[in-house]
């Protein structure tokens, strides 16, 4: 699952690190990596999403 933040972002990568915290206390596995190619700091969790 992923989910993005812009890195521009005024708060930079804040909301997806708050997000990541976010999952993180709900037991599942996330971090927070940078896609050079959009900009933007990306959320990576372990779980499967349909």
């Amino acid at each position: 699952m992923r989910s993005a933040s812009p890195a521009g972002s005024p708060r930079g990568s804040w909301p997806a690190e708050e997000y990541a915290a976010a999952q993180r206390a709900q037991g599942t596995h996330a971090q927070v990596v940078m896609d050079l190619r959009t900009d933007q700091f990306l959320v990576v969790t372990d779980t499967i999403t349909q």
